[in-house]
C-alpha cells in the first residue's frame, strides 16, 4: 500500500526550517518547565489515597462519582475498582493529617448528597509521604535516562556509527522534550501513566528513525557516485507512505482514546496523539539531516 506515488520532497534543501522549528520547540519547552515546572501527581509529591465503596445493589458508577464531587467543588483523580461492590479510589495531594481527615469528610457528604438513601462506605485511608515520592521520581528519571543509553548503544552497534546513534537519540528526545513542555504550559498533572506515554513515543520515534536509517545505510552499499543529499532525499521518500501508514495506525487508536475514553485516559492520549506526530516529524525531518550535516562537515561524506 503507498500513500504517494514516487514522492520527490527535498527534505535536505529544505532541512533548516524544520531543524530551526525544532530548536524553538526545545527551546520553548526547556523554558517552559524551568520557570512552570511540573504539576507532579502524588506518586512523586506524597498525597493522601481515600477508598470508598457503596452497596452492591446500588447503581453508582465513576462518572456519576465523579460529577457529585464536582458538583461539591472537590478536584480529585478518580479510579474504579472491579468488584463485588462499587469501588473506587481517590487520590488527592497532602500529606497533612487534619487535611486528609476534612477532604475525606468533605468526600463522604458530597456522596450521601448525591446518593440519597446510600450510604458510601470508607473502606481505607492511606497517606502516601514524600519519601516515597522522592524516590519514584529518582527511579522514573532513572529508567527514561538508561532508555536512552539502551537506544543509543543498539542504534550505534546496528549501523556501525554512533553519530547515527546519537542523531537518533536527538530526534527522539526533541519528541520528549516536546511533550513534556507541553503538559507543563497547560499544567496537566504529570504522572506515572505519563511517563509511560513518553518512553512508548520514544519508542514509536526511534523505530520510524531505524527504518530511514537502515534505507539510507542500504543506499550506501548498493550505490556508488551519488550524492549524500539525494541518497538521503531518496531514503525518506521512499519509506513515506510507510511512516505515514504507521502514524495514522497509532493516531486513529489514540483520537479514539482521547475523545472516548473517559478522564482517566485523556491525559495519556493527548500525550500519544502530540507525541506521535512530533516523533514522525522529527525522523523525517530532524534525525536524517542532523547525519547529513555531520557526514557533510566533518565525515568526509559525499557531498552535495
Amino acid at each position: 500500500m503507498e500513500l504517494f506515488k514516487k514522492p520527490n520532497i527535498d527534505f535536505i534543501g529544505l532541512r533548516w526550517i524544520p531543524i530551526g522549528a525544532s530548536v524553538v520547540v526545545m527551546v520553548l519547552s526547556v523554558a517552559t518547565m524551568t520557570i512552570k515546572g511540573f504539576n507532579y501527581s502524588i506518586e512523586f509529591t506524597g498525597g493522601s489515597l481515600v477508598q470508598v465503596s457503596f452497596p452492591a445493589s446500588s447503581k453508582v458508577d465513576v462518572d456519576g462519582v465523579r460529577k457529585a464531587l464536582e458538583a461539591a467543588g472537590v478536584s480529585s483523580e478518580i479510579q474504579s475498582v472491579q468488584g463485588e461492590r462499587p469501588t473506587f479510589i481517590l487520590r488527592e495531594k497532602g500529606t497533612d493529617t487534619a487535611a486528609v481527615d476534612a477532604f475525606v469528610t468533605k468526600i463522604l457528604d458530597a456522596l450521601r448528597k448525591s446518593y440519597a438513601g446510600v450510604e458510601p462506605n470508607l473502606d481505607r485511608k492511606d497517606v502516601i509521604g514524600p519519601v516515597v515520592g522522592k524516590d519514584l521520581r529518582r527511579r522514573t528519571v532513572w529508567a527514561i535516562l538508561l532508555s536512552l543509553l539502551g537506544i543509543v548503544v543498539y542504534v550505534a552497534y546496528r549501523f556501525e556509527n554512533p553519530i547515527w546513534a546519537i542523531a537518533g537519540v536527538l530526534a527522539l528526545f526533541h519528541d520528549v522534550i516536546g511533550v513534556s513542555g507541553l503538559f507543563s504550559f497547560l499544567g496537566l498533572p504529570m504522572d506515572l501513566l505519563i511517563v509511560t506515554a513518553l518512553l512508548t513515543i520514544a519508542g514509536y520515534s526511534i523505530s520510524d528513525t531505524i527504518v530511514i536509517f537502515d534505507r539510507m545505510r542500504e543506499k550506501l552499499r548498493t550505490t556508488r557516485g551519488i550524492p549524500l543529499a539525494e541518497l538521503i532525499d531518496s531514503s525518506i521518500n521512499e519509506t513515506l507512505s510507510r511512516t505515514i501508514i504507521t502514524v495514522l495506525t497509532v493516531q486513529i487508536v489514540s483520537l479514539v482514546l482521547l475523545f472516548a475514553g473517559g478522564p482517566v485516559l485523556r491525559n495519556f492520549a493527548l500525550a500519544m496523539v502530540v507525541g506521535n506526530l512530533l516523533g514522525t516529524y522529527s525522523s523525517i525531518a530532524v534525525a536524517a539531516p542532523l547525519v547529513y550535516e555531520y557526514q557533510t562537515r566533518f565525515g568526509g561524506r559525499r557531498h552535495k
